[in-house]
């Protein structure tokens, strides 16, 4: 069996720590979380870590190198979406402990001292926050946070107390930069360029910027029958140009992805005319200077179509994210490991956040894509074939052997 195959056997074992119901449900802090925890447990043990939880509720284990070692940091999430499928972040777990058993049975010994990483929480879905491992370990963490509550009115404090962590000792497990030289992360792509590429794996130039923004279109309601179209303050009408506009602007550069998921109508009825819309505007980039170049376009078009139609525009930004950019000492490493592994050499931005966002706030950071099936992510039927995964074992466990203090030191961080 190959590295591969195994990584295939350990996903579809874990898969079954999950809710009941299609795909993979695996919420942080839940049964489902404890019984995954002992999966992973087993997979560090494999590999030769030593294993404890910390109190964020990561997974930690490690690898010790020479006495004064730095420490490269390998991690991802093991919780998913409501329904999700069974590799999106678990499988950077189960990659990086292959790589690290791999080198042990190879008996090759690394230089520095490494750390397999098992975050909790990256998706944001039981609570209204993410990334507490990272942020933790970065020193960013926000403890408000910690009073944010779950659909049933359970605070993210309280989950984490009962799952065996300690909020109250959040700020210890901040790492000090001069003893980390950086951190790797492998994911499933999300996204069809590997597979148009033909290629099974790619190397992340850096994590696209996000900004969320609340944009309401205000008019006058009256009856369907009985006003001129000519005297109409319709809001919907406007909005529907202001969406139709976001999606032509976008289309015109590749360096802007933006979207408008959802939309709220009032009065909502058949037959009255819309008088107030409400709707998001989510804008990524691995550009901030084109992602805010572009929001600015919008509010600005926004006001012009308000004023032609005598309505009322607001738009207020209520989430903001700047973009990151992988080290490039950390991706030549990686990319060479990825060709020396015998495979093309294809590097691709992120249109999604991944933990290596927060841990950019740490160390360097460097991200590896695996090819799925068709692009499909945060869905049952996502997949990634052992093959594509145990060329990804051999990129990390070489990349891993090539590392060394000194040539790190050429990384733009």
């Amino acid at each position: 069996m190959t590295l591969g195959e195994t990584a295939q056997s350990r996903l579809s074992e874990i898969a079954g720590c999950s809710q009941a119901g299609e795909g993979v449900t695996r919420l942080p802090f839940t049964p489902e979380h404890k019984a995954a925890l002992e999966h992973i447990l087993s997979w560090m043990r494999a590999a030769g870590l030593d294993v404890h939880m910390d109190n964020a509720g990561t997974m930690v284990g490690r690898l010790e190198g020479p006495k004064g070692s730095k420490t490269l940091l390998i991690g991802s999430h093991q919780d998913s979406v409501p329904s999700g499928g069974r590799y999106d972040g678990i499988m950077g777990i189960v990659l990086g402990c292959l790589a690290i058993e791999k080198l042990q049975n190879e008996c090759i010994t690394l230089p520095l001292s490494v750390e397999v990483l098992a975050f909790a929480d990256e998706e944001g879905v039981r609570f209204p926050t993410a990334l507490l491992g990272p942020r933790t370990c970065a020193g960013t963490f926000d403890a408000s946070a910690l009073d944010l509550a779950d659909n049933d009115g359970v605070t993210l404090g309280c989950a984490l107390e009962d799952f065996g962590g300690d909020p109250t000792r959040l700020d210890q497990l901040a790492r000090a930069p001069s003893d980390v030289l950086g951190y790797l992360e492998a994911h499933i792509e999300q996204g069809p360029v590997l597979e148009g590429q033909g290629a099974p794996l790619g190397v992340v130039t850096g994590i696209c910027g996000i900004e969320r923004n609340l944009l309401r279109f205000t008019g006058t309601t009256g009856h369907a029958g009985t006003v001129p179209m000519a005297d109409r303050q319709d809001a919907l009408v406007a909005a529907s140009r202001f969406i139709a506009a976001v999606s032509d602007k976008a289309n015109e550069t590749n360096a802007i992805r933006a979207t408008v998921g959802s939309i709220s109508v009032h009065p909502n009825a058949v037959n009255a005319i819309p008088n107030v819309v409400n709707f998001p505007l989510e804008v990524r980039s691995i550009s901030d200077e084109a992602r805010l170049g572009f929001t600015d376009q919008m509010r600005k078009l926004g006001d012009q179509i308000a004023r032609d139609r005598n309505l009322s525009f607001e738009m207020e930004q209520t989430y903001s994210q700047p973009a990151v950019t992988c080290d490039q000492g950390l991706s030549n490493a990686l990319s060479a490991a990825v060709e020396s592994a015998g495979h093309r050499l294809i590097t691709l931005p992120s249109g999604a956040t991944h933990d290596a966002s927060a841990m950019s706030d740490l160390c360097p950071i460097a991200m590896l894509f695996v090819r799925c099936k068709n692009g499909l992510s945060h869905h049952p039927d996502e997949y990634a074939n052992a093959a594509d995964m145990n060329a990804a074992i051999d990129a990390i466990a070489g990349f891993l052997v090539s590392l060394t203090p000194d040539e790190l030191a050429y990384g733009d961080n």
